[in-house]
């Protein structure tokens, strides 16, 4: 039986990188969207199309799955994985900050779902993974702009699906707290950037990458009569 094609957003490093190994362990055909195009060739996974992509450029999106499809065949799931992570303190962060994690986060993400949903609901079937955390669900001090991009993919996630339900299409939320990534290094202010690694020792170990995409194939690989709505992930010794 001939795999899914899977769509993975944000590959070029930590989780995304992760599930999309864990993917083609399964034998699935991909398509790696990043904008370091580098950082997914070198993977070197077969029955692969990796693609320079910016996800919030909707033409761009669209044209990078459209090619896939016609090499492997309709898109069985998409994973919005990519993300940015600004922390700071709202009178100090510069709205600009603000504008990229709306950008990235938000519209990024509904334009994945935007490129792949009309022709799930053709099919009916299809998989909608979008990755959100923890900072979706409650708030953070040094979190306000990237909290309120987060509770945005919570809320998307939740009206897509009640409307995607009837047509057979499934939308899983996977919202992890403290994972071991390069989203830390994003922030430009050192005091938080010391101070939120401190946070990570008093926890002992942060989540791997491998745990997020473990996560996320196991939601995907129940039947498709089943969806799981939201996973909720966190190292054990992670009180909020």
């Amino acid at each position: 039986m001939t795999k899914e094609l899977i769509v993975i957003t944000g590959t070029s490093s930590g989780i995304g990188r992760e599930t999309a190994l864990a993917f083609s362990k399964k034998g699935h055909p991909l398509l790696l969207l990043a904008r370091r195009l580098e950082r997914l060739e070198e993977l070197k996974l077969p029955n692969t199309l990796c693609e320079k992509v910016d996800v919030t450029e909707l033409a761009v999106f669209e044209k990078a799955i459209e090619k896939a499809e016609k090499k492997f065949g309709p898109t069985g799931c998409l994973i919005n994985n990519a993300g940015v992570m600004l922390l700071g303190h709202a009178h100090e962060q510069d709205p600009k900050e603000w504008e990229k994690m709306l950008d990235v986060n938000v519209k990024g993400l509904m334009n994945g779902v935007h490129a792949v949903l009309k022709k799930m609901y053709e099919k009916k079937k299809g998989t909608i993974v979008n990755i959100s955390t923890i900072a979706g669900r409650k708030t953070f001090p040094q979190h306000a702009a990237y909290s309120a991009s987060k509770f945005a993919v919570h809320a998307f996630s939740e009206s897509i699906r009640e409307e995607a339900a009837a047509h057979n299409v499934r939308v899983v939320i996977i919202a992890p707290g403290v994972v071991e990534t390069e989203l830390l290094g994003h922030t430009t202010s050192d005091q938080i950037k010391g101070d939120y690694e401190s946070w990570k020792k008093e926890m002992g170990q942060a989540l791997q990458p491998k745990d997020i995409a473990d996560a996320i194939l196991f939601a995907y690989s129940y039947p498709d009569r089943v969806c799981i709505r939201e996973i909720v992930i966190g190292p054990t010794r992670q009180g909020p």
